[in-house]
């Protein structure tokens, strides 16, 4: 049986649903195509304070009617920006599923913006800014794709400047909601233990009605090739922060899974990955050190990140770089890749059991690619990786590296 059923509504908006029976708990996502790369010149960080704006009120409801709507129930009401989509999500008891759908519906087609409560909230974000800024940790990835993206749609955080912030007003955000906030461009994702009918239903009588709208600018450029670099920036810092990474494949490459394998394999979150057995393990030269792959839908950026003593940077870029030489002249072994197979699809089948993972990510799958892969495909895709593909995307992705220090 599948796991999941998809549907359209006459607006256009689509739909994904997964029941998943005795669950007493149900979540529901409205996934949008629009992130901060979706933002002019003079716009840069209004995709996020837009975000943070659909919660200060509606035509139907005040800003702590809002917040309260699903709270008094029990329920959570949540909501996140990247640099490609928006994410509205609620998390509620299965009979107050179609409470969670009607709110959802209100503040993404009926907010109101209303200036005074956008002027407390920018606070509020300048107050998240200098948070973000006192954690490098954080702040160097924004850093480097910044680097890596120059002169591009993506080449910009998603929490955007102080100075802007200030200029922008509710007029501002009914202009950036009314250009990228599309019916076409909507996905709306849940999960509980009712039918897909059901779902459908809820869906039709909330979000149907809505007046059907196109995306009509051109966007998702392809993102333009930029030299490697390596950059050192003083921050006085007690530890040095370092990033090494590149380009990678987009969102459509089919070359996705096996770098996506060959990531968690050299840095992922288990304890035995390559990087933390070699660097922390073995030398103790760092307490965090990771490997990340973000594809977007054009382009997509590959990070190995650590931390470690000021004098212990160059030791651990050595034993890094012995790493990834290796994974590019040495192919894994038969027990090397099946156990690298066998964890990864460990961890996926663990993080679909966490329902709220499932539908953002469910959402996220339609809105990107039209359609999703069950999880015994993902599985199947997996196991018929070999270690020549491995071998020969650890060629084209680790080749060529930028590096950027924070000291």
């Amino acid at each position: 049986m599948e796991e999941f059923k998809t549907y359209i509504l006459p607006n256009g908006i689509r739909g994904i649903h997964r029941q998943v029976k005795g669950a007493a708990v149900a979540h529901c996502a409205l996934v949008i195509g629009a992130g901060t790369r979706d933002e002019l010149a003079s716009e840069f960080g209004l995709a996020h304070l837009t975000e943070h704006a659909l919660f200060k009120g509606t035509t139907k409801r005040k800003a702590w009617q809002v917040n309260c709507r699903l709270e008094n129930l029990g329920g959570e009401l949540n909501a996140f920006t990247t640099k490609e989509d928006t994410t509205v999500h609620a998390t509620v008891l299965k009979g107050d599923f179609g409470k969670a759908v009607e709110l959802l519906a209100d503040i993404v087609f009926r907010s109101t913006f209303p200036d005074r409560e956008l002027e407390r909230e920018k606070e509020v974000i300048i107050d998240e800014i200098n948070t973000y800024k006192d954690a490098p940790a954080e702040l160097i990835y924004d850093t480097f794709e910044d680097l890596m993206f120059d002169n591009s749609e993506l080449g910009h955080n998603i929490l955007g400047r102080k100075a802007s912030l200030m200029r922008y007003t509710g007029e501002s955000v009914r202009r950036f909601t009314a250009r990228t906030y599309t019916t076409d461009q909507m996905v709306f994702s849940s999960i509980g233990n009712f039918s897909v009918k059901q779902a459908e239903s809820y869906a039709r009588r909330y979000l149907g009605d809505f007046t059907p709208t196109t995306r009509n600018y051109a966007r998702r450029q392809t993102m333009p090739l930029s030299a490697s670099f390596d950059r050192t920036i003083h921050r006085h810092t007690h530890q040095a922060h370092c990033i090494l990474g590149a380009r990678a494949y987009d969102l459509q490459d089919e070359k996705r899974l096996p770098l996506s394998l060959l990531i968690n394999r050299l840095g992922g979150p288990c304890a035995n990955s390559i990087l933390n057995v070699e660097v922390r393990e073995r030398h103790g030269l760092s307490y965090n050190i990771e490997a990340n792959y973000t594809p977007y839908s054009d382009a997509g950026a590959v990070a190995i990140y650590f931390s470690s003593d000021l004098n212990h940077t160059d030791d651990c870029l050595e034993l890094i770089h012995k790493q990834l030489d290796l994974l590019r002249t040495k192919p894994l072994t038969a027990r090397q890749l099946a156990m690298a197979k066998r964890q990864f699809i460990a961890q996926m089948a663990i993080s679909c059991e966490n329902k709220e993972n499932y539908i953002l990510g469910a959402g996220k799958a339609i809105l990107a690619h039209g359609e999703m892969d069950t999880m015994e495909e993902a599985y199947r895709k997996i196991q018929a990786l070999t270690a020549q593909q491995l071998q020969e995307v650890a060629e084209e992705i680790f080749c060529n590296l930028s590096k950027l220090t924070f000291r």
